[in-house]
């Protein structure tokens, strides 16, 4: 059993979709974020997205992967609704770090696909873990929700912490050049939805 997620601090984050609130949480040391907007109520069905820390696809515009351009959307679509949330979880690289990831990115660049480079550094393909949202929901009393998602273990783990998936929002964005094979080994080899 994983120790429970803390509540540290929240502060109002105007951004260029508009005004969210930005929440810290911290779990096993790690501190997370959670973005919303608008009123959250107990019987309402929230648009949100899980999204893991990419510091090359959020921070520096990389196109080799569409983790930039999937936060973008989601913070676009949580704007027009007017209610959301994004929980920002600090997984860098699938959960192997950033100096992990770019030794990926290296393997990449010799031809490995983005699974096989992190089994050759003796990582799992995908090493996140979302033991932590439990916590997060019910802290913000969530219980059912519109996931921004294409990845189907991410709907398992919500739905196993007890909170109601009741659509499945897909992300269609990003696509570009250079990460067509990236895009491709997602859905062959980690199952993504289209």
């Amino acid at each position: 059993m994983s120790e429970a997620i803390e509540f540290i601090t929240q502060a109002q984050l105007p951004t260029a979709y508009g005004e969210f609130v930005v929440h810290v949480f911290e779990h096993q040391g790690q501190e997370h974020l959670v973005l919303t907007h608008g009123t959250l109520g107990t019987d309402d069905v929230v648009l949100t997205r899980v999204h893991s820390e990419c510091l090359t696809g959020d921070g520096l515009f990389s196109l080799r992967c569409d983790c930039g351009p999937q936060l973008a959307y989601a913070m676009e679509q949580i704007a027009q609704a007017q209610q959301g949330m994004i929980i920002y979880l600090r997984q860098e690289g699938r959960g192997i770090g950033l100096t992990e990831k770019i030794k990926a990115y290296h393997l990449q660049d010799q031809g490995l696909d983005t699974f096989d480079a992190n089994v050759q550094l003796g990582h799992p393909p995908d090493n996140r873990n979302y033991d932590m949202l439990a916590g997060v929901f019910q802290h913000l009393a969530v219980t059912q929700v519109r996931l921004m998602t294409n990845n189907p273990d991410k709907i398992k783990s919500i739905e196993s912490q007890g909170v109601q998936v009741v659509d499945r929002v897909p992300i269609k964005v990003g696509h570009n050049p250079h990460n067509q094979f990236y895009l491709k080994t997602k859905k062959d080899k980690f199952l993504h939805l289209d």
